[in-house]
């Protein structure tokens, strides 16, 4: 049951306190959300290194961090497996959530959804933590992947009933979570904890998520308390109308808008199935750039990053691989984060550029011809600053530019896109690494 916090405000000290707590929230939220999952990620990739160590005879590390036997009879320096076989196992289960939830989901409140968010954050952990075999650390990931695709819709749809600045704190919070989640498991099991005691010492971050919506967050007064009903009588169409709309108007701009808007209210009715697969088809705009940026990322990630090592170089082919990722997720966070200073309209030309970056990667692959990891590292960071760009411009435009009743819906069914692209990519990885590592 959510509660709900009276935000008018007294004054314009009061309002500005309570923008900034709702932005801090949000950044909080979006940090915990992908932290998690982040973490608990590189966690299952060390135990199953253990679990996997009684089995390979001549263990060699691969650039992801589990041991495998290299493919001796290929010319790169490559595992049987691709990356993409984890990715795909982690992105399945957000992708079944997306695809399904922005049709049933609002018929959950909001609190109950950040309590499953949490129990199964802390499930992911334990099980991980606890893992004896393969099987149940895959299960970990599978409750992490729950986590975090359910988390990612539930907030973006509530961004709606705040002011539109909190979506520039969720996406530079989830943009934090790839730095800091990597950074800080690093920190702790090279300081000489075991990633069991690490990921017991991550138990906080689920905690941090549902103190950050239960007791940072400053609700409107007419945000929805209630499991909604649909029933069609006119009390519920007044509860419906009053938990559709943006509750905070700030913006001057904006009141001029509200009056028409309040008027049309009076005859809103909820959203019937045929109105939100109408809806969908107009998200299209916004869901085919996205997924296509995000299919180039993770194609590049997970398909080509691994086979890119350069052996005269100092780094080590895992110490590559790390700062490939490293500064690949500096680049989202940057871009992630610039939604405070501009706005970028045309989606459609970062996912034209980012697969301008999946091509020359591949032909680098291909035909060797990049000098040193130097120049890797600038293409990956230029790549995680279209993703993170495109990313939360998504979102901001989709707010801007859809009805008042059709918001909500919008932003939890338009985060399939970057999902969708991620399982595809996953799934073109495997023979173009298979081709690769066969040469």
């Amino acid at each position: 049951m959510d509660q709900a916090v009276n935000s008018d405000p007294v004054n314009t000290a009061d309002s500005g306190r309570q923008r900034w707590r709702n932005w801090i929230g949000f950044w909080l939220l979006g940090l915990c959300n992908n932290f998690a999952y982040v973490v608990m990620l590189s966690a299952a990739h060390d135990i199953l290194q253990k679990q996997e160590s009684h089995n390979t005879t001549t263990p060699t590390p691969a650039p992801n961090g589990t041991n495998t036997e290299i493919i001796k009879s290929s010319r790169y320096d490559c595992s049987p497996v691709s990356t993409a076989a984890v990715l795909l196992a982690d992105i399945l289960p957000t992708l079944l959530i997306k695809f399904t939830a922005p049709f049933y989901i609002h018929r959950v409140p909001y609190g109950f959804r950040v309590l499953v968010c949490f129990f199964t954050a802390v499930v992911s952990f334990l099980m991980v933590s606890f893992s004896s075999t393969i099987l149940m650390s895959i299960f970990g990931v599978v409750f992490a992947s729950i986590s975090s695709g359910l988390g990612e819709l539930s907030f973006l749809s509530l961004s709606v009933f705040f002011s539109r600045d909190v979506l520039s704190g969720w996406g530079s919070g989830t943009g934090a979570a790839g730095v800091a989640g990597a950074l800080l498991y690093s920190a702790f099991t090279q300081a000489g904890l075991t990633p069991q005691v690490t990921l017991w010492i991550m138990l906080v971050v689920p905690v941090i998520l549902a103190v950050s919506y239960f007791f940072l967050l400053v609700f409107p007064s007419s945000f929805p308390q209630w499991r909604r009903h649909e029933d069609g009588h006119s009390a519920s169409r007044v509860i419906n109308s009053q938990e559709r709309r943006p509750l905070i108007e700030e913006e001057a701009d904006e009141d001029t808008e509200t009056t028409q808007e309040e008027q049309e209210d009076k005859h809103i009715r909820p959203l019937s199935f045929t109105d939100k697969i109408y809806i969908m088809k107009g998200l299209l705009k916004f869901i085919i750039p996205l997924g296509v940026v995000y299919f180039a990322e993770y194609f590049i990630n997970q398909g080509l990053l691994e086979l890119l090592y350069f052996p005269d170089s100092r780094l080590s082919h895992a110490e590559q691989y790390r700062w490939y990722q490293t500064l690949y997720q500096i680049g989202v966070f940057a871009s992630r984060t610039s939604l405070v200073c501009f706005k970028i309209r045309k989606i459609f030309l970062m996912s034209l550029l980012q697969c301008v970056n999946a091509v020359l990667l591949a032909f680098a692959v291909y035909y060797q011809f990049l000098p040193n990891p130097w120049v890797v590292f600038i293409i990956v960071l230029y790549e995680g600053l279209l993703g993170g760009a495109a990313y939360v411009n998504t979102f901001f435009f989709i707010r801007e530019e859809t009805a008042k009743r059709e918001r909500e819906f919008a932003m939890a069914a338009a985060s399939v896109g970057d999902s969708l692209g991620i399982a595809l990519s996953a799934a073109a990885a495997f023979p173009v690494h298979h081709y690769f590592c066969s040469l």
